[in-house]
């Protein structure tokens, strides 16, 4: 429904589409005709809409009549509150939480975009990454900013792209790697590290302190850089070795 994804609920989101898609003022019975709202629910509905100023009311011959909020207007009025109660979210104050060695999970590709920037920004002395291209370029602004700062920064990334970062690793897939997924890598100070891949269709990514697992994806991108250094370098020799070209083709960089 229009408004469910604001807040809303379905019922308030039913009688503003009502309205909003009429150019007329309309009384209780027949939004509820129009918008499938049970009368036993309209009023209420009406009235929480009324009073956040998503409707206009009038007065027609002692009978109420409604009308929606102009949709320009009615875009303006979510910014507006949106934007403010962001505001109100910086201000509230939020003791840092221990991660220890536990292992956290997340799904969501933007909620682990954002915690990604987070890590980032917060990273104080190296930040080594391994990543396809389009995913990277949301970070690269950072990640450049933080090289200037003379923190240590690896990238392994898969795929082309433009970085004034010297120490970046450039692997282009071959057609035959079959087994390439997307996934996003990255350990910070070498004490923490989040690693996202899809899984049924959807972005999950697992967070942790725990120094074995950052030790082990660590080397992994090591590992990687290596292998597509020395690929690049003896590329005809390795790919003529049927043996070895078929064992670089089943590594999931």
């Amino acid at each position: 429904m229009m408004l469910q994804k604001f807040g809303f609920t379905q019922y308030e989101s039913q009688v503003y589409s009502s309205l909003i898609t009429v150019n007329q003022a309309l009384d209780a019975s027949t939004i509820v005709k129009r918008s499938g709202v049970p009368r036993t629910k309209v009023y209420e509905v009406i009235n929480r809409l009324v009073d956040k100023g998503i409707l206009l009311e009038t007065t027609v011959e002692k009978k109420r009549q409604y009308a929606a909020l102009p949709l320009d207007a009615m875009i303006e009025k979510l910014q507006t509150d949106f934007e403010s109660s962001i505001e109100e979210l910086k201000k509230v104050e939020v003791e840092e939480m221990e991660l220890d060695n536990r292992v956290w999970t997340l799904k969501d590709h933007q909620s682990i975009s954002s915690l990604i920037k987070d890590l980032v920004e917060a990273a104080n002395n190296s930040i080594v990454v391994s990543m396809w291209a389009e995913d990277l370029e949301l970070y690269l602004p950072i990640l450049e900013t933080k090289y200037k700062q003379d923190l240590k920064i690896v990238i392994q990334v898969i795929g082309n792209i433009s970085t004034t970062i010297p120490t970046t690793s450039t692997l282009i897939p071959n057609e035959n790697h079959e087994l390439l997924e997307p996934s996003q890598l990255i350990i910070i100070d070498e004490t923490e590290m989040l690693f996202a891949g899809v899984e049924e269709h959807g972005w999950q990514a697992i967070l942790t302190k725990s120094p074995p697992l950052v030790k082990y994806f660590t080397d992994s991108i090591y590992h990687d850089i290596a292998l597509t250094k020395i690929t690049d370098r003896y590329h005809e020799t390795v790919m003529k070795d049927d043996d070895i070209r078929a064992a670089l083709l089943n590594l999931r960089y």
